[in-house]
């Protein structure tokens, strides 16, 4: 099963240089039904890194551009009379595939950003009193521009609680950044790449990653950090029980990934900001004493004991 991770990875670094843990991630939330918030600049490499994905496992890929006049019937679609017959037809939506790329999301209006909710949670569609289930798997990669914020709406925290992961891909470096310029004046993009495997591949996959061990120890070791978010200080809003399941489905994932049988506290460490950071609301204090949410999370780790 490795052997096709591996492959899968390597294939996707073909065309997003120097970023493998980045790569290893979104690879991981795959594999564990999640889905990702790329927070980054423009310019990164974000929209290639979701289309290496998706032509590299063989699904079907579909992209929608996020502004104020995107409304929801364009996400997930609409019912209109056919002239021939008079029945009701469902046209689809963008959300109709496997991998989703929801650019700039936070410059939809509330109204769609809420569209997404059943889709992301439920991976269907329902209208006009029919459910449409969306194929397998299904996955929704949205990004977000941290720096411009005028004329967007802040993500609810209902929304921000469906991404199991929130992450960012970051400046390459000048050796990196030479590749990067080197490849694209070769042509080499996402569209140039075959697949490595198909859909049913991932679908094997994400079974087997479901059935990676964890030990009581480190499942307690989540709720422990889960908890002293809702009891920190510099927290006024902690993490839902969510969060922890969240927590625990991408360490067992991202073990796979690794080719380990069974989660160490240290995957559980290393991946408690990409999974919880986003789901906290600090407090004036946390405000004050920490720039982000991620910086105030690790303050509250230093406070759990991971077990031996």
């Amino acid at each position: 099963m490795n052997e096709k991770i591996n492959a899968l990875i390597e294939n996707i670094e073909r065309v997003i240089v120097g970023k493998r843990e980045v790569i290893v991630k979104v690879v991981s939330a795959m594999l564990c039904g999640g889905h990702i918030l790329i927070e980054d600049v423009p310019g990164v490499g974000k929209t290639q890194l979701v289309s290496a994905l998706a032509k590299s496992v063989n699904g079907r890929y579909n992209r929608i551009q996020l502004t104020p006049d995107i409304m929801p019937s364009d996400i997930v679609g609409f019912s209109m009379v056919d002239q021939h017959t008079h029945e009701l037809v469902y046209k689809e939506g963008a959300a109709m595939c496997n991998f989703l790329l929801a650019d700039e999301i936070n410059r939809a209006s509330p109204k769609s950003q809420s569209s997404l909710l059943e889709v992301m949670e439920e991976h269907q569609i329902s209208i006009d009193g029919t459910t449409y289930k969306l194929p397998e798997p299904f996955m929704t990669l949205a990004t977000q521009n941290p720096v411009e914020t005028y004329g967007t709406y802040h993500l609810p925290e209902a929304q921000m609680d469906r991404f199991i992961m929130k992450i960012s891909i970051g400046y390459p470096d000048p050796a990196q950044e030479l590749e990067i310029v080197s490849h694209a004046e070769a042509g080499m993009n996402a569209a140039k790449i075959e697949a490595v495997m198909d859909t049913a591949d991932v679908m094997a996959l994400t079974e087997a990653a479901g059935k990676i061990y964890v030990a009581p120890q480190v499942r307690q070791y989540v709720v422990s950090i889960v908890n002293a978010t809702r009891n920190s200080p510099l927290i006024r809003l902690g993490v839902s029980p969510r969060g922890s399941i969240a927590l625990i489905k991408a360490a067992k994932a991202f073990a796979f990934t690794l080719g380990r049988d069974y989660v160490t506290p240290d995957d559980v460490r290393y991946l408690a900001k990409d999974c919880l950071a986003h789901r906290l609301i600090l407090s004036p204090k946390g405000k004050s004493q920490f720039p982000t949410n991620e910086a105030a999370l690790e303050a509250v780790l230093m406070t759990v004991a991971a077990p031996q």
